[in-house]
């Protein structure tokens, strides 16, 4: 009983550690333009999976401010489930259409996939997104795509 809440803790501990890495610091050059915002993220929960050895699920609240923006990224091996709470989503894989996404709709994005697109559609209402990964224990559940 120990040892399995231990082994808990230390996978949420991990977990939101690894996905504090999905939100982006600003910064700004002083001679250059604001970059557009981007999204935040709040770790809710996480845990080691018992029925499927080296998983773990974890869930987060994304939060988009007016008209910000996430880069393209990847979430590595993970299968990737979003609700939208509130506001509308502008949502894009690699090689299919961009979809608007209401508040109560939902999406999912396989293993591997490219998310070439993820933005608020408002200037000024926050959008919120409830997300879901199923993802190899350990790795990181989103890597963004080089910058220029």
């Amino acid at each position: 009983m120990m040892k399995t809440r231990l082994t808990t803790v230390l996978v949420t501990a991990l977990t939101a550690t690894l996905i504090v890495g999905c939100g982006t610091a600003e910064s700004t050059p002083t001679d250059a333009a604001p970059a557009p915002r981007s999204e935040s993220l709040t770790p809710l929960f996480s845990e080691a999976l018992p029925n499927v050895a080296g998983k773990t699920f974890t869930s987060a609240i994304v939060t988009f401010p007016p008209g910000a923006r996430a880069v393209p990224h990847r979430h590595g091996d993970a299968f990737v489930y979003a609700y939208v709470l509130s506001g509308d989503v502008r949502s894009q894989l690699e090689g299919a259409p961009a979809q608007v996404y209401h508040q109560g709709q939902s999406w999912s994005e396989p293993p591997g996939a490219h998310h070439v697109a993820t933005e608020n559609t408002s200037g000024t209402d926050e959008a919120k997104l409830l997300v879901v990964f199923v993802a190899t224990t350990g790795s990181q559940l989103k890597v963004d795509d080089p910058q220029p």
